[in-house]
């Protein structure tokens, strides 16, 4: 079986070999061509080749329907242009060495050109090859270069905002994460290929001045060496290597025109699904009208004696005969488009059009987005790319800083406006309901009292929307003073994004679901593939292992070490079932990095902890699956309300130490009323770190 798949495997290895060799293989020809001698026949089929080669080129630029479909066409212009100046050495010093033998020293190739294509008048072959060069030179080149000029820099200064363009359409949620991937690269190759472009150019234009410099050297050279070396007269001298010069000369510079057309073709088109010669035709032939105009003109002319009457009549005729057709087939395509086959007359297209669109389908059926943001007018530039939106750019941020810390990717976070909104107001919403609203004020700053900040400020009191402290909305020209009198000053994004960030954090357990529990999977499946084999879904059902990490996640604990998580449900769940004793037994494993999330660092835990004689009574309670009496728990909640309160002022962490018989119970108690409160088993606790009970709910 290896070896049939090994043999299916080789072409396509070939093939690549094949193609990475090109390029190396061809400079070390064009290396040859310029130290070792050529035979006429050689150099016969390399000035075909050449000439094949522009041909070739010439006409995958007129082909192509985006610039970047040929994005090669700088490094193969450099390439033929080093090709085009090897024959030029090789051709030059055939024609100086074996020049006095004939017209066929340096080959047919060249002889065809300086004979037959100039008649073997080597004056008229010099006009016809500075011509060739003006125009190549002056004309295509300069043009194609000033145009790659202006793209480049234009497409450089317009980077930014295809950039911000792109983040916008992905956080609003009309393309994906590949497509975004997709089109930045696209952007970052338009700029590289107009910046290549613009320096490819000058191959070109310098080929044009060497062809010049090339075609005198071998001019003076022959005549120097036939009248020296092989003693011929200045006239016989003249006349053999002056075509032969010249046949050197057409046979690189027409190759080489032909390119620096391709190159213009390439920089001045414009991207659309047409290649350039349907572009060409559709909008130059597409108005009768303009046929008609152009035959009067040119019909007017014929009508003069001493014109060329024959010659303008006859492109009268053509182009009112194309006018005519153009007008017929245009007449016909709307016939046929407004009447039907058996002659009765069809509906009118916009009719039939707004008709459809009135008919419900499916199409009409909205999905509720897992994460949406509203906003009211005025806010609409802050979320806008096009517009430099600072608040685009903080999402994505808050996108992958969860990803990061948390262990999944929360969902797209869908904007748009709402004019039902008051102009400065906010609304975030997930799966269409209400979570968290707001008002920023995009002009000012919002100085927020973190506690212990002095003074007061001139402006417009407001509330923190994420935590509820006491700020205060003020103008730019407060901002430093605001800072020395101890207040946090962030401008109106960062109250919206941070927002935004606690509610996604709290509601991270909601936000996953059975979709991102299967992208994880298959994320993690990447790594650890045996082991996901045997444990899902066999051991694990795909809901079990999505309702444990939903639990971890409802009480904030990161998911990222899915290989520990693995690992525990892989040892307990061939005898347990329940996914709240399989989330206690996961934490108990994930217990030292949960430890290190409320208590980093090495030294003492200040705990909040249980009373002993309320610690049995609620161990009694547990066991028998009675409940709380209504009088304990009551007395529970107000203390642990009351211990949390001294927890927060100590600056230490609102974390509850009890029994691991009693965490799942309290923590579902407990944290209805006190959701930042974190609940914790003693099982959870390493067993080298110190532990003080700075709060005790229950004692005296």
């Amino acid at each position: 079986m290896s070896n049939i798949a090994t043999k299916l495997r080789l072409p396509n290895l070939k093939e690549t070999q094949w193609q990475i060799l090109a390029g190396p293989v061809l400079i070390m020809l064009i290396l040859a061509m310029m130290v070792l001698p050529l035979p006429a026949f050689l150099l016969d089929l390399f000035f075909t080749f050449n000439i094949v080669l522009a041909l070739m080129i010439l006409m995958v630029a007129m082909f192509t329907q985006r610039t970047l479909e040929f994005a090669a066409f700088p490094t193969i212009l450099l390439f033929s242009t080093l090709l085009r100046l090897a024959l030029n050495v090789a051709s030059t010093r055939i024609i100086l060495m074996e020049g006095h033998t004939g017209s066929a020293a340096a080959g047919h190739v060249v002889e065809a050109f300086g004979h037959f294509l100039v008649g073997g008048n080597f004056a008229i072959g010099i006009v016809v090859f500075i011509i060739l060069v003006i125009i190549n030179f002056m004309v295509i080149t300069k043009g194609a270069g000033r145009i790659a000029e202006v793209g480049a820099r234009f497409t450089l200064d317009g980077m930014p905002g295809k950039q911000m363009a792109i983040d916008a359409d992905l956080n609003a949620g009309l393309i994906g994460e590949e497509e975004a991937k997709r089109r930045r690269t696209e952007v970052t190759q338009e700029s590289d290929f107009y910046g290549s472009m613009d320096g490819a150019s000058k191959f070109v234009r310098g080929d044009a001045i060497a062809g010049i410099l090339i075609l005198v050297i071998e001019m003076v050279g022959g005549l120097l060496v036939g009248m020296l070396s092989h003693g011929m007269p200045f006239g016989q001298a003249g006349e053999t290597y002056v075509l032969l010069a010249i046949g050197d000369g057409l046979v690189a510079q027409i190759p080489a025109l032909i390119i620096s057309t391709a190159a213009g073709v390439i920089v001045t088109r414009v991207s659309n699904e047409q290649s350039v010669g349907e572009q060409m035709f559709t909008q130059l032939f597409s108005n009768p009208r303009v046929m008609v105009l152009a035959a009067g003109v040119i019909g007017l002319l014929g009508l003069i004696p001493g014109m060329p009457n024959f010659v303008f009549l006859l492109f009268t005729g053509g182009l009112l005969g194309l006018a005519w057709w153009l007008r017929g087939a245009d007449g016909k395509g709307r016939t046929s488009s407004g009447t039907a086959a058996d002659g009765q007359t069809e509906k009118d297209p916009i009719k039939q059009e707004s008709l459809q669109a009135s008919e419900a389908t499916w199409q009409d059926v909205q999905f509720e987005d897992m994460l949406g943001l509203e906003v009211g007018y005025r806010l609409i530039p802050m979320v806008d790319g096009a517009q430099s939106g600072e608040l685009l750019g903080r999402i994505r941020g808050i996108r992958k800083k969860f990803a990061q810390d948390m262990g999944f990717l929360p969902p797209v976070v869908h904007i748009r406006d709402n004019l039902d909104l008051t102009p400065t107001h906010y609304r975030i919403l997930m799966k269409g309901v209400e979570i968290g609203s707001g008002e920023t004020q995009p002009e000012r700053w919002m100085a927020i009292n973190p506690g212990n900040a002095v003074g007061s400020l001139e402006g417009e009191p407001c509330q923190e929307p994420a935590f509820g402290l006491e700020a205060v909305w003020i103008d730019e020209v407060l901002r430093e003073q605001a800072q020395t009198q101890g207040y946090t000053v962030v401008d109106a994004s960062t109250v919206m994004a941070t927002h935004l960030n606690h509610l996604i954090a709290m509601n991270a357990s909601d936000l996953f679901g059975r979709q991102e529990t299967q992208q994880l999977l298959d994320r993690i499946t990447k790594d650890m593939p045996k082991l996901i084999e045997d444990l899902i879904p066999g051991t694990v059902s795909l809901t079990v292992l999505h309702k444990v990490l939903q639990n971890l996640l409802a009480e904030r604990v990161s998911i990222r070490d899915m290989r520990s998580i693995i690992e525990a449900l892989a040892e307990h769940a061939p005898g347990q079932t329940d996914p709240d004793e399989l989330t206690a037994l996961v934490r108990v494993k994930l217990g030292r990095a949960i430890t290190h999330q409320w208590f980093p660092g090495s030294g003492e835990l200040q705990v909040i902890g249980l009373d002993v004689g309320l610690e049995r009574i609620l161990i009694q309670a547990a066991q028998s699956g009675s409940g709380l009496e209504p009088g304990i728990a009551e007395n529970l909640m107000i203390q642990t309300e009351r211990a949390l309160q001294r927890q927060e002022a100590m600056g230490a962490p609102p974390v509850l130490l009890v029994n691991h018989i009693l965490r799942m119970m309290l923590s579902r108690f407990l944290r209805r009323a006190m959701p930042q409160l974190v609940v914790m088993s003693n099982m959870e606790i390493a067993n080298h770190r110190p532990i003080r009970m700075s709060s005790i709910v229950g004692g005296q």
